[in-house]
């Protein structure tokens, strides 16, 4: 792997931001630590440091960075369609989406289908043998409680065409159309209690986060500091006297949660972090010019969301191998607690890059159809097909999120969107979807451009 990376690293052109592809891989990486080290385990259960500790939560403003991964997403997601439109004058809109979600879907699903099957064949053969119990039970209940984000993510993808061409129309203005559904939301939440509507602010929000990716792509963001300053002055004034909590992450047992789903408050607060990433991107760019750092940044994005997906897995064992051996899990915030967290993170770092080892092949993408084969022209219907296809996984991803691998032979499930979803359900939507779009992208003969070493 050394060797293909130094490759991908010389062959960088002068042309690449080398900066998103740090920002991506710097906010999986910040996620990752976030949950290790809020995740307050005992043997009675799995809590959240920052409930311990609540004067912990103003650490979530900068720690909570998921709104960059989505607004480097919308970056990636321009120069990808954009590249395939250059690259396919002749194609029909149907061919191109089609072709472009199967480009972009690949790197995600193709690792996720394996976390999913691997976990899924793991969660049935314990229950069988009368397992899931106890700290497994909590494993299996919440290792894919990240997939969430994946969900969400391949929203974006299939949205991306028709908000590019708004972007293109009318810059800030789809923008501010998106933030002003956002409050919209809001209001009819929170002022008039029309039930359900907050969960329409799960696109708006992370939409509108996205839209600004759109604007990084055509150098629209000219003023950082004041889109900084105006977010972060917004987010203050919206927890100090509105209904909003000050944690940027969900607390359990909270009636209202920034997170799920997202409010005006996260949007704000997605503002305040795309302006302080601006305005370290002159340095962070002369930094990436050094051969050696950004090699390791190449050799990170190539292995990110495999890591994503498994590192609560790795956290999980570690803390089941600890009660295993009759290691004393100290009181979660205590000093104990604390002086054993850099031995908690090692050892799932260490475990982690393990599991990394064993299915990273599977986030490298697969080689497209060759031009001129069977069914390069495309397939009739692509696009719905597309659309349908990307619908069915989103659906699936976000169900499986919500009710996990436990109880599968007690028929277990969990309410999405007012439809209860089992496990095996939610895996047969992914599984389906991801097919049907397979199905439409297939034998487009290219691979959308792609803002990634």
């Amino acid at each position: 792997m050394g060797s293909s990376v130094r490759e991908l690293a010389g062959a960088t052109p002068a042309t690449r931001d080398r900066y998103v592809d740090l920002l991506r891989v710097a906010s999986l990486g910040a996620v990752v630590l976030g949950h290790w080290l809020m995740a307050a385990v005992t043997p009675d259960g799995v809590g959240n440091l920052l409930a311990v500790v609540p004067a912990l939560q103003p650490l979530t403003w900068l720690l909570q960075v998921m709104p960059v991964f989505f607004f480097v997403g919308g970056f990636s997601h321009a120069l990808s369609y954009r590249s395939l439109l250059r690259k396919r004058p002749e194609g029909t809109a149907d061919s191109v989406y089609s072709a472009f979600l199967r480009a972009r879907l690949q790197r995600l699903l193709r690792p996720t289908m394996v976390f999913v099957l691997v976990w899924g064949a793991a969660a049935l053969l314990v229950q069988l043998l009368g397992g899931g119990g106890g700290l497994t039970g909590v494993t299996l209940r919440m290792v894919t409680q990240p997939l969430w984000f994946i969900g969400i993510y391949l929203a974006m993808v299939a949205f991306t065409p028709p908000l590019l061409k708004l972007h293109e129309r009318y810059g800030w203005a789809a923008f501010a159309g998106l933030a002003g559904a956002a409050v919209a939301v809001d209001v009819l939440r929170f002022a008039a209690g029309v039930p359900y509507v907050e969960f329409l602010n799960f696109a708006f929000v992370w939409l509108a986060v996205h839209q600004l990716g759109f604007l990084r792509a055509d150098g629209r963001i000219h003023r950082p500091a004041l889109l900084a300053g105006a977010g972060l002055v917004t987010a203050g004034a919206l927890v100090a006297f509105g209904p909003y909590p000050l944690s940027m992450v969900g607390m359990p047992g909270e009636k209202v949660s920034n997170m799920a789903p997202p409010t005006l408050a996260l949007l704000a607060h997605g503002l305040w972090l795309v302006g302080a990433v601006e305005l370290l991107r002159a340095p962070a760019a002369r930094l990436l010019e050094r051969p050696r750092i950004w090699r390791t940044v190449v050799a990170a994005n190539g292995v990110a969301m495999t890591a994503f997906l498994w590192h609560l897995t790795a956290m999980f064992g570690v803390y089941g191998a600890m009660l295993a051996l009759d290691v004393e899990l100290p009181a979660p915030a205590s000093a104990a607690w604390w002086a054993q967290v850099p031995l908690r993170i090692a050892l799932a770092a260490a475990l982690t890059a393990g599991l990394v080892a064993a299915f990273r092949t599977f986030e490298r993408p697969a080689a497209p159809t060759a031009p001129g084969a069977p069914g390069a022209s495309g397939t009739p219907g692509a696009g719905p097909l597309a659309a349908l296809g990307a619908t069915l996984c989103l659906l699936g991803v976000l169900g499986l999120s919500m009710v996990g691998f436990g109880g599968l032979l007690d028929g277990r499930t969990a309410l999405l969107i007012a439809i209860p979803v089992s496990a095996p359900a939610a895996v047969a939507m992914t599984l389906g979807g991801w097919l049907l779009v397979e199905r439409a992208g297939r034998g487009t003969g290219v691979r959308a451009g792609i803002q990634r070493p």
